[in-house]
């Protein structure tokens, strides 16, 4: 493709050289660039992609994509400089692969929690009334029935227009995506044309990264703020930033609530651990999934599914079929009596959400035992909160590791464990290992008795001082049911 035409949607501020010149390929990683690769130098937050320009021409670049020229010593390639090289690879790669978001509708869930859920259950259903679709999302990657590794919530702006690309090509019509706060805050969905957005929940996440909650809720809001005019918007009324998001949306708003008057409305009429009975806007339906938060997930659907255009008694039938997502409340019962959650909730809020429904719809006599615990090099301020919350609400609790990355077990522990009162500490088990921590809970649970396993949910694996292993928290329960 001509480089002229890649630059077509771009601000420039400077050009030098040529812009006839023939593009093979793009990168935004030096160690890929090859003859005729136009290379993207971004500014990372650990690596400078404007301190490998020179390598990158070295290697063959026929052009670069920079924000700044004082790296640069080497001479053939055409340097282009914009404004913000992360927004330009954006729209260089919606460019290069066809506009494919222009070709699909398109809608993007963001919030702290339920992100997973709704965008897995809305491609489920689209597939179910016999449409093609594709999904992004944390667990795995779809394009129509064909599934992707999935390796970010959102993959950079180059992986994401390749897979819409690939969506198009497999005759898909819907895409379905989670989009993080970091997605947006490093333009990785840039040059997307988005014909949906919903609004889940916002709670305390990511603030290692985003510094500040208004910092963290002002990315989320930038997804409505750049809607077009023909979209639609869902928001959750039941959250104070419910609202906030669509303040400048010039889309049309919708809103969903359990609690106050709302467009989407739904209540509770009977709860189990297998499901729930439900009134949706008057009409009754019983569905696969458990809690309160989960009602505000399925409204979020619903609201999305009839804003596409589809007949709301249809989408209740097909929302009656759907099951829960792989780590999502997934209830493992075993043979002695009790019942183990596992669930991926990692935030004091979904903690806090999981462990009410739990509370619920338990036996009165009966015990709850909660696993927990938190990933390494992340937020530290969640760690005693999230304890904190799992000691009020549970009948026994055990912390051990979740992802300890780098940072060594025992200090995220020692972090935990300062959230808890000194009655709550005689109380609390603290194990390490997290095998032995599901083990333990597997052995103190008894008849109707309730074991939450938080924090992991769908992931298979466990990063301990740097290293990767196999460990998926499903597997260790059914060794020990």
């Amino acid at each position: 493709m001509i480089l002229s035409t890649l630059l077509s949607d771009l601000a420039v501020k400077e050009v030098i050289g040529a812009t006839d010149v023939d593009i093979l390929s793009i990168a935004f990683d030096s160690r890929q660039v090859t003859a005729g690769t136009l290379f993207v130098a971004q500014p990372g937050t650990v690596v400078d992609g404007h301190n490998f320009i020179d390598k990158a021409i070295e290697q063959g670049a026929a052009a670069v994509v920079c924000e700044r020229t004082d790296t640069i010593t080497r001479q053939g390639a055409t340097i282009i400089v914009v404004e913000n090289a992360s927004y330009a690879l954006g729209l260089i790669a919606s460019a290069w692969n066809g506009y494919p978001s222009r070709h699909l509708t398109l809608v993007g869930v963001t919030g702290t929690n339920g992100k997973t859920t709704i965008a897995t259950l809305l491609y489920k259903m689209v597939r179910a009334m016999g449409h093609h679709a594709g999904l992004f999302s944390t667990v795995v990657n779809y394009i129509d029935d064909t599934p992707v590794e999935a390796t970010h919530t959102t993959p950079d702006a180059l992986e994401l227009n390749g897979l819409l690309r690939r969506m198009v090509e497999a005759g898909c019509t819907y895409a379905f995506m989670e989009v993080s706060s970091h997605a947006i805050a490093q333009h990785r969905i840039a040059g997307l044309d988005f014909d949906g957005a919903l609004f889940t929940n916002l709670t305390r996440d990511h603030i290692d990264f985003h510094k500040t909650f208004d910092n963290y809720r002002d990315t989320k809001k930038q997804l409505f703020d750049n809607l077009k005019k023909d979209a639609f918007a869902i928001t959750n009324k039941d959250d104070k930033n419910g609202l906030v998001m669509t303040q400048n949306c010039r889309a049309a708003v919708r809103t969903y609530s359990t609690r106050t008057l709302a467009d989407y409305k739904a209540r509770i009429l009977e709860e189990g651990f297998d499901g729930m009975l439900l009134e949706v806007n008057g009409q009754e339906v019983f569905v696969r999934l458990v809690g309160r938060f989960n009602v505000s997930n399925l409204l979020c659907i619903y609201g999305a599914a009839v804003s596409l255009g589809f007949e709301p008694q249809e989408v209740l039938r097909v929302l009656s079929t759907l099951s829960a997502v792989n780590g999502r409340f997934e209830a493992i019962h075993s043979p002695k009596g009790w019942t183990a959650i596992v669930d991926y909730a990692h935030t004091p809020d979904a903690v806090e959400n999981v462990l009410t429904t739990i509370n619920e719809i338990r036996k009165p006599d009966s015990k709850v035992i909660t696993v927990v615990g938190c990933g390494g090099n992340r937020d530290k301020g969640k760690r005693p909160m999230m304890a904190s919350i799992a000691a009020k609400n549970s009948t026994r609790l055990i912390l051990t590791s979740d992802n300890p990355r780098d940072e060594e077990p025992a200090d995220i522990l020692k972090d935990m464990a300062a959230g808890l009162t000194q009655d709550e500490l005689r109380t609390t088990l603290i194990i390490e290992d997290r095998e032995t921590a599901i083990k333990t809970a597997c052995m103190l649970a008894q008849k109707d008795d309730v074991i939450l396993i938080a924090g992991k949910g769908h992931e298979d694996y466990q990063i301990i001082r740097g290293v990767k292993h196999h460990f998926d928290d499903h597997e260790i329960v059914r060794a020990n049911l």
